[in-house]
């Protein structure tokens, strides 16, 4: 799952970060038990503030997305076990309410409501027939995630852990680099 911020976009930052979580969701590349970078890191790989995240995570909590363990982090939830009758309703309630506005929008730029089912049932079936949904492959690397969830540490952090020295720009000893001229 790769995660595109559009700064140009008129939707908030944390908007687009759940928008493109529920669609990884509804396309499998994201199952329930999936961990979620902490917030911070997914705020320093997007180059945004953590607070956005973390409103994104809330959002994504409360609508029964996401699982929050404290300190362990966000895991992708199964929807039908947590589903309540009021988070079922309030989904449904925003869903129509979404396609009211539509309706609105297509009715007020001149379009018939037979054009507005036709373009819904369109993008409907396309949504559908994604190929994710019948089991995407699951590219969990640009979220710093190996295929276990665990967190991938970038190449120059593990050289940096094994040689602390070099790492600071100090010298390494000799027991390190090995001695001069052997």
């Amino acid at each position: 799952m790769i995660l595109r911020i559009d700064q140009a976009s008129p939707d908030p930052i944390y908007q687009q970060i759940r928008d493109q979580i529920v669609a990884a969701i509804a396309r499998g590349e994201l199952k329930a038990g999936d961990r979620l970078p902490g917030v911070r890191a997914l705020a320093s790989d997007l180059g945004v503030n953590l607070h956005t995240v973390n409103k994104a995570y809330a959002v994504l909590r409360d609508e029964g997305y996401l699982l929050m363990r404290g300190r362990a982090g966000a895991c992708i939830a199964d929807f039908q076990q947590t589903a309540t009758p009021e988070r079922l309703a309030a989904s449904a309630a925003r869903l129509t309410e979404q396609l009211y506005r539509l309706a609105l929008e297509h009715s007020a730029q001149g379009g018939t409501e037979e054009q507005f089912v036709e373009e819904a049932r369109r993008e409907a079936a396309r949504a559908f027939a994604d190929p994710g949904i019948a089991g995407a492959a699951r590219d969990m690397h640009v979220l710093g995630l190996d295929a276990a969830g665990n967190r991938l540490v970038p190449r120059d952090a593990r050289d940096a852990a094994a040689n602390p020295l070099q790492a600071r720009g100090g010298a390494a000893p000799a027991s390190v680099t090995g001695p001069e001229g052997a």
